[in-house]
This record gives structure tokens, C-alpha cells and sequence, in this order.
């Protein structure tokens, strides 16, 4: 049985990793910078077509370094089609448009034999860069890595791909290049009860700041359809003259 106070450290535990690795608002000088929550959800085989948008929207040279060549839109169409959300695992974070900003794939291999390893992959739209949204998605991917007994963390990128063979280094994964190709390794600790928790409050997290902006999104677009009527009555009665 856990002990409350097993449960109360690894509460806080998961509070500090919310906040760690993440960007930060920016605030006029001589005053601390806030910390800003980036909320990361799991997704499922509904979220496809937004995933599908997302590769979509990438341009060609950002789809070149997310799948290692010129990816069009059949072959990307295809790749969404053949997600195997049973076996691998997606993670996604939305802006508050429900607009899927930046997507990660965990991939776990289907060879039991190397059931200990998984490949990582992440792409993130060009008006999102520069907010650690690809750190933060490959932070959430080896946590819930090691919760799934994973010990070893592999990435296939093209040399050039700096900014994801940057955030490999600084995680710790040792790089290997190969001409115009870098494999990097990262080797993860076992899963314990704070890793455990602290995925479970992230989840918690993510899925109901995605309902707060399902609400707030619904709730714009209502007012927006009144605005929209109100403006074509107004128009109507000008037409009329009275």
C-alpha cells in the first residue's frame, strides 16, 4: 500500500516536472519571469484527421527534416493512415484554436525481442518554434517511455536537423552521424512511483485544459454567429429604411 506521504512527495514531485523545461512569459524588466504550463495529451485514433492537418501544414522543409525526405501529401496521408495507436503512443499540444501546433511519435518496436527500445519523431508548425514545445514533447515521451519499460530511447534525424539532434544532446543521448544521417541514443532509467505520478498529472492536466478550450472556442464561435446576425439585420433594415 502507498503511504500518504509517498503520495504527497510524488505529487509535488509531478507539480515541479509541469514547470520544468518550459518557456517562459515574457515580462517587463526588473520583474521574475512567470512559468508557463505547456499541457501535452495523449492521442487517440479520433484525433487523426488533426493530425493528418497538422503534417499537412508543415512546408516542405520542415517535412523533409521530420521524415528524412521530401514527404507529399499522399505519403504523408498515408503515414497518418497506418498510426498504430494500440502499440505506439502520439502525443500532441493544442493552441486555442484546437489547432494541433506540435505532434510527437513514440514509436515502440513490434519485435518482442526489442520490446526494451523505442524511436521518437516531432514536428512542430513554424508559428509555434522557438517556445520548447519540441523539448517538452520529447521530456513527456521518455517519461512515459521508461513507465513502459523502455530502456533505450533511439532517434533517426538528418544531420542537418540541429535543432532536434540539440535537444537529444541536452537530454543526455549520445550522437552518432553518418554522413548525412545522426542516430542518437539516449539510455532511460527504470520507471519508479514519481515517473508514475507524475505522467498521471500531466494527463489529468492536459485533458482538461483541451475541455477549457472546447468551451472557450464554442463560446467564440456562438458570439461570433450573433455578430454575424445582428450585422445582417442591421444591414437588412438600412436596406429597408427603417
Amino acid at each position: 500500500m502507498v503511504k500518504a506521504a509517498e503520495l504527497i512527495k510524488a505529487s509535488l514531485g509531478a507539480g515541479r516536472e509541469l514547470f520544468r523545461s518550459v518557456p517562459l512569459l515574457e515580462v517587463p524588466p526588473g520583474q521574475e519571469p512567470v512559468p508557463v504550463i505547456v499541457p501535452i495529451r495523449s492521442l487517440g485514433p479520433k484525433h487523426r484527421d488533426r493530425i493528418l492537418a497538422h503534417l499537412l501544414a508543415l512546408d516542405a522543409g520542415d517535412r523533409y527534416l521530420r521524415f528524412g525526405y521530401a514527404a507529399s501529401d499522399e505519403q504523408i496521408e498515408s503515414y497518418v493512415e497506418h498510426l498504430d495507436f494500440d502499440r505506439d503512443e502520439i502525443f500532441g499540444i493544442y493552441n486555442r484554436h484546437l489547432t494541433l501546433i506540435a505532434v510527437a511519435h513514440l514509436a515502440f518496436a513490434p519485435d518482442p525481442a526489442y520490446a526494451a527500445c523505442a524511436e521518437f519523431g516531432v514536428s512542430v508548425l513554424g508559428i509555434a518554434r522557438g517556445r520548447g514545445y519540441g523539448t517538452r514533447l520529447f521530456e513527456r515521451a521518455m517519461m512515459h517511455a521508461r513507465n513502459e519499460n523502455v530502456d533505450l530511447l533511439f532517434i533517426h534525424a538528418l544531420s542537418e536537423n540541429t535543432a532536434m539532434l540539440k535537444i537529444a544532446r541536452a537530454a543526455g543521448a549520445a550522437v552518432e552521424r553518418n554522413g548525412p544521417e545522426s542516430d542518437a541514443y539516449i539510455k532511460l532509467p527504470p520507471a519508479d512511483f514519481d515517473s508514475r505520478m507524475t505522467e498521471i498529472v500531466e494527463e489529468h492536466f492536459a485533458q482538461t485544459d483541451y475541455r477549457l478550450k472546447v468551451q472557450a472556442k464554442q463560446f467564440t464561435d456562438f458570439l461570433a454567429t450573433m455578430q454575424e446576425i445582428r450585422r445582417g439585420v442591421q444591414a437588412a433594415r438600412r436596406r429597408s429604411g427603417s
